[in-house]
């Protein structure tokens, strides 16, 4: 029987290139409810579990040098979930963001949220705004959890705001290029995503970061998110160094 060797610790894997890492990676997290529903657990159980595995993976990108995890944590779509649901997940989020928010100001990560938070519950609009500020100045880890997010909707924003300082006299029409539109984007201030990482094996982006996901390498597995552990995140990273990135060029093996 072939042992594998234990991922807990904080070495990078023998294995891996530590020069080709990610720098960004981005993670559909995908598969809660349905791994609760197999377990004959209600979906919040799902959730529970997904938000210990969302740790983990935030503390192997800092332990393993990588350092940007964007997450997609709920979609303008997961409104249409069942309100039980719903309102569960408003409260887990700032539950988890009052409860761990000492860990990652001892940890050296720094939080932000994108998305139309304007529409999160009041409370729930404090405490990431709290989490915001109080983890502004951390630099191991850029945390990015998308929240009531949908790219269409980011790209019409950006769009919006351009086109209000074209009317303004502040941008001319014709200097506006991928940076000046990039720098209206949620995600202005990080490096577009090198690798994204789905979970429970649907082969979709579902309105995730449609912009910034280009040119990013695309990792699906059938596991879904809460047994989603460090081990899945270093076969993710194998693959991901096995390929040959060429931004539409032509390759060298070829």
């Amino acid at each position: 029987m072939i042992v594998k060797p234990s991922l807990s610790l904080k070495t990078l894997p023998p294995d891996l290139d530590r020069d080709r890492l990610p720098q960004h990676v981005a993670v559909i997290m995908d598969g809660n409810g349905r791994w609760a529903k197999r377990k004959g657990m209600p979906r919040i159980m799902g959730h529970q579990q997904g938000v210990n595995v969302l740790k983990d993976l935030l503390r192997c990108c800092k332990d393993w040098g990588i350092p940007a995890l964007t997450v997609y944590a709920f979609s303008t779509e997961n409104w249409g979930r069942p309100t039980q649901e719903v309102e569960f997940l408003m409260m887990l989020f700032e539950q988890v963001l009052r409860r761990e928010l000492a860990e990652m100001m001892t940890e050296n990560v720094r939080i932000r949220f994108v998305g139309n938070l304007a529409a999160l519950p009041e409370s729930l609009q404090g405490q990431i705004a709290q989490s915001m500020e109080d983890t502004r100045d951390n630099q191991d880890v850029a945390f990015t959890v998308a929240t009531n997010y949908g790219g269409r909707q980011e790209i019409l924003q950006a769009c919006r705001a351009i086109a209000q300082k074209v009317q303004a006299g502040e941008i001319e029409a014709e200097n506006i290029d991928e940076s000046v539109f990039e720098s209206h984007l949620y995600t202005h201030e990080l490096a577009n995503p090198d690798l994204l990482i789905r979970t429970s094996g649907e082969m979709r982006i579902s309105n995730f970061l449609l912009w910034q996901l280009a040119y990013a390498e695309i990792y699906v597995t059938q596991t879904p998110w809460p047994e989603f552990d460090r081990e899945e995140f270093h076969q993710a990273l194998i693959n991901y160094q096995n390929r040959e990135r060429r931004f539409g060029k032509v390759g060298k093996r070829l």
